[in-house]
């Protein structure tokens, strides 16, 4: 008998709207703030440069032309790298919050674990989303290797949301 994982949408709870807002408020302060250092990393490094070369001895080492040109394509790589990774990474959760819908999935136990050094119980399932889970210990007492779980998660970011 083979087992078919069965997956369906459902909107977002109010809770589950606001931790989302919350954290893609985050991962934007995030992405701003490391881009501010790059920014400053890409007009440091012409500077270093100079100083290196008028160190080594090198005729007209602070050229005003060589630094501006140097800090332009460094500027432009890093502002066209923290734009992809903007757009790739976070474009999901903000696809999530607009159209508010979560995906849950009902998956097989493979695996149970209990950790002792964190005192943590946890499930191994066959989910391609998500492939282990902490759980509570009379969650773990109860269900045994191949019982059926659901797991939610948000539908594009796939962000783990919980199990019941």
């Amino acid at each position: 008998m083979t087992f078919q994982i069965k997956t369906y949408r459902e909107p977002l709870s109010e809770d589950e709207v606001s931790f989302l807002t919350v954290k893609e408020a985050q991962q934007r302060t995030q992405y701003y703030n490391v881009y501010k250092l790059l920014m400053v990393l890409a007009f440091v490094v012409p500077f270093i440069t100079s100083w290196y070369r008028a160190y080594e001895g090198a005729p007209n080492a602070f050229s005003y032309l060589r630094f501006f040109v140097t800090a332009a394509i460094l500027l432009s790589m890093v502002t066209a790298a923290t734009y992809g990774s903007y757009r790739y990474y976070h474009k999901g959760l903000i696809m999530d919050l607009n159209e508010k819908t979560k995906t849950t999935e009902t998956n097989r136990i493979t695996k149970k674990i209990y950790i002792p050094t964190k005192n943590s119980f946890h499930f191994y399932t066959d989910s391609q989303t998500t492939l282990s889970i902490e759980v509570s210990e009379e969650y773990y007492q109860f269900m045994k290797v191949g019982d059926e779980v659901s797991l939610q998660y948000t539908t594009h970011s796939r962000l783990y949301l919980g199990y019941f």
